[in-house]
């Protein structure tokens, strides 16, 4: 499940309800992304996160079957928020769950990883020295390459 969303959302109620009534699943693996306060050594006073609705969904939907293809994963769900966030407020939410808990790991590193670099959103950070536009990161690059081969 995919939501795209400018509201915040907790975690914890999220984690419930895509575990409620299910005793398939036997691993869980939850991921949780907030905005800090320190980018590069610079202060971050807030970061905003543009997207284009409609295409953003396709693409984190296309993510997401990619995981289901590779891993065999029960019950998946992507929160990704948009506009103007705070430090210390949550940004993204990944959770896996599987019978077995080494998919629910994996296919939950994978999908932050090609998140990071494959999810049309573009950041803003607002700090001391004003706002500049976050540029992608060779490191997060090298982290989902790992992925490109085709894993079961």
């Amino acid at each position: 499940m995919i939501r795209v969303q400018e509201d915040p959302f907790d975690a914890g109620a999220e984690l419930r309800q895509l575990k409620a009534g299910r005793t398939d699943i036997g691993g869980t693996v939850m991921f949780l992304g907030t905005v800090r306060d320190l980018s590069g050594g610079a202060d971050v006073r807030a970061m905003t996160l543009e997207h284009y609705p409609g295409m953003t969904e396709k693409a984190l939907a296309d993510i997401e079957a990619e995981a289901l293809r590779r891993w065999p994963i029960d019950a998946s769900l992507i929160v990704h928020r948009y506009g103007r966030l705070e430090p210390g407020e949550d940004i993204v939410l990944v959770i896996t769950a599987s019978a077995h808990r080494e998919a629910a790991f994996e296919a939950c590193h994978f999908l932050i990883d090609w998140l990071k670099t494959k999810a049309p959103f573009w950041k803003l950070e607002e700090g001391a020295e004003g706002e500049s536009w976050v540029e992608s990161k060779d490191s997060d690059d090298a982290a989902a390459s790992r992925w490109d081969k085709d894993r079961p």
